[in-house]
């Protein structure tokens, strides 16, 4: 196997993201604490700590995506974006994706295990609902969005619980996990209008109607709005200054832009640059909640 297969593989973009994602809330917990038994943001200890909340969370995203092109190999030689995927294209068997998936999740379930045990059981559940809820769900409702979100959230809240030598889930967990919570709807919801006719040669219903249709702008709008008071959240708790709130506030306001100018056009075009402010949507909040946090 090529090292591009590997990437198409683990979803090499998608991965790097909810590693990024994970790493962002794991020194924000650090710092929350003030330094614990994993000692201040420049001890050894807390880096070879996030090193491995790192190389463990990068493992079972991969395995979970593996899991997923295992379970949907017939349909994934449908869609044109996902053809030349390994499995579909006939480089490797299923069996053998099957084997590495295990081997993956086993390694990356360990090294977030010996974080702490919480940490280690959401990983866990995050696997087993993305690959074997979410997965199945994609051709049957659109309610699959809602529950592909929830994996799709978990990263921050597994790397703030990762965190802590103990593991615990208090507000700045909440919030972290919410932003992203939320977040995941719009930036579902555009690539599936930008790719509903890919979607569809599967039988892949993810639009809120199913359909590239008013209603389905409408409840995206809904979402981007909803987004707005949510990204402010670390100021309105105090865990953040205005240098957060700010930024938050600007990139929420452009995102509810790009959502409005969805719901004006219907057009795929809008769609595309709604997918796109989403990618960077993200890690400029999570950053700028990093910095704003690590400097009070």
């Amino acid at each position: 196997m090529k090292g591009s297969d590997f990437s198409k593989l683990i979803k090499l973009r998608l991965t790097f993201l909810v590693t990024f994602s994970a790493s962002i809330s794991f020194i924000i917990a650090v710092k929350a604490n003030g330094g614990n038994t994993w000692g201040s943001l420049y001890s050894t200890t807390m880096w070879l700590n996030w090193v491995k909340l790192v190389i463990g969370g990068f493992l079972v995203t991969s395995a979970a995506n593996c899991f997923n092109e295992v379970i949907e190999v017939d349909l994934d030689r449908l869609m044109k974006r996902t053809m030349d995927r390994p499995m579909p294209a006939g480089r490797m068997t299923t069996g053998q994706g099957l084997v590495l998936g295990l081997g993956m999740g086993i390694v990356g379930t360990y090294l977030l295990g010996s974080l702490n045990l919480l940490t280690g059981l959401l990983s866990v559940f995050s696997i087993i609902l993305y690959a074997f809820a979410y997965t199945p769900l994609k051709r049957k409702s659109a309610i699959a969005v809602f529950v592909g979100a929830i994996p799709g959230a978990l990263p921050a809240l597994i790397g703030y619980v990762a965190g802590q030598p103990h593991g615990r889930i208090d507000i700045i967990a909440l919030i972290l996990f919410a932003i992203q919570f939320v977040w995941q709807f719009v930036h579902f919801w555009a690539i599936a209008w930008v790719l509903d006719d890919d979607y569809k040669l599967a039988g892949f219903r993810l639009l809120p109607t199913g359909r590239r249709d008013r209603a389905s702008a409408v409840i995206t709008f809904i979402f981007a709005i909803i987004l707005v008071p949510v990204s402010l959240l670390p100021t309105f708790y105090g865990y953040g200054g205005y240098y957060v709130g700010g930024v938050s506030l600007a990139m929420s306001l452009l995102f509810l832009y790009q959502a409005f100018n969805l719901l004006r056009t219907l057009e795929i075009k809008s769609a595309r640059t709604l997918m796109f402010g989403s990618f960077y949507y993200l890690p400029i909040v999570q950053l700028m909640f990093l910095f704003d946090f690590i400097a009070k």
